[in-house]
């Protein structure tokens, strides 16, 4: 017969326990929670900064780029009488005769009173074709480097090193009105070959449309998003906020194309030139506005062009505040200007704004 153990000593948990136990629970996770959503909040404002700072990366590099080779591949005479066409836009334009400027730009003329930069050069171009260039000598035959080479059927201007009169002068070959060729690797046009003893530089300038201009073209400006306005952050960006584009001329019809989008979030740029005026090699003065220089001028002075853009990083946060209403974009209020955020919206200082600066010394000018 088994003996019954009664248990002695050994007591169970008590409500009151319990509900302490549960409490303590519940309040750790509570705190937990709190603590993922503001992980999650920080996390996303970082994520979208980064993101932000590496799309202006990648923005800038491209505009220094090609305001470092601005002027690149512009003929500065032409052989005989020309008529070429740019855009439907007059504004920015040399043609139908002129010789180009390698650089024009629109003084608070643009969104919301930024200005507008135009680049002109061969390079600015965004086909392959455009970053490719070789020389030819006595025959038909250009000179191959090997690879990276211009092809055959590729649109190309032909430049004399030598003006009239044998000084250095970057003259456009031009066979009667034509002032551009195909290009062909076997036997290139003779009307566009050189005579005995000299030697012409070819410029790739398009892939297989037959150029309206000797030059590509790109223009950099502020605009809203192809959506429409900006009325509300809903897209991360605060509201009256642009994008820069850069935007090229396109040969088939002197329309822009649609734009490049490179730095989103965009309130302002501004545009600062230097000057040397007396030849020396040193910036005597700034301005923002050389509508008054001639092509020969720009060439011959502007050694440094300055571009200021004024963004934020990061969308809205209303734990942030940022300290001025007031943004000085540009070198002076005379040379650039001070941008009110206010004219942002109520949430302007929820934002982190910041205005960058783009250094670029000029390099083709006078190549």
């Amino acid at each position: 017969m088994r003996t019954k153990q009664i248990l002695v000593g050994q007591e169970g948990i008590s409500i009151i326990e319990m509900m302490i136990t549960m409490t303590l629970v519940v309040i750790v996770l509570c705190l937990n929670t709190n603590t993922f959503g503001v992980i999650f909040k920080y996390s996303r404002q970082t994520n979208q900064a980064v993101g932000a700072q590496m799309d202006r990366a990648v923005g800038f590099e491209m505009l220094r780029i090609d305001l470092e080779q601005a002027g690149y591949g512009l003929p500065w005479s032409f052989q005989n009488t020309i008529t070429y066409q740019e855009a439907s836009s007059a504004g920015y334009n040399d043609a139908p005769s002129g010789e180009p400027r390698a650089l024009v730009s629109g003084n608070g003329v643009g969104y919301k009173g930024s200005d507008y930069l135009v680049i002109k050069s061969t390079t600015v171009g965004m086909s392959d074709t455009s970053q490719r260039w070789t020389y030819i000598t006595d025959g038909v035959v250009p000179h191959s480097w090997g690879s990276n080479d211009l092809e055959n059927g590729d649109r190309v201007i032909v430049v004399s090193p030598q003006a009239q009169g044998g000084t250095y002068g970057k003259r456009l070959i031009m066979d009667g009105a034509n002032f551009f060729t195909t290009f062909s690797t076997t036997s290139f046009t003779a009307g566009f070959s050189p005579p005995t003893g000299e030697r012409y530089v070819i410029y790739g300038v398009d892939k297989d449309t037959d150029l309206r201009r000797p030059f590509n073209r790109a223009d950099y400006y502020i605009a809203s998003p192809s959506k429409g306005a900006r009325t509300d952050d809903s897209d991360g960006c605060a509201p009256n906020t642009g994008i820069l584009y850069k935007a090229t001329l396109n040969h088939g019809d002197g329309d822009l194309s649609a734009g490049m989008p490179l730095v989103d979030c965009v309130a302002d740029m501004q545009v600062v030139y230097g000057l040397d005026t007396d030849n020396n090699g040193a910036i005597e003065s700034r301005v923002n506005d050389i509508s008054s220089l001639s092509a020969s001028d720009i060439r011959a002075q502007v050694r440094e062009v300055r571009v200021y853009v004024l963004s934020h990083e990061g969308p809205v946060d209303p734990g942030f505040r940022y300290p001025n209403a007031n943004v000085m974009v540009g070198e002076s209020a005379s040379l650039g200007r001070t941008f009110n955020l206010s004219t942002i919206g109520t949430k302007w200082q929820n934002y982190r704004w910041k205005v960058s600066t783009l250094v670029v010394r000029t390099r083709g000018l006078s190549s």
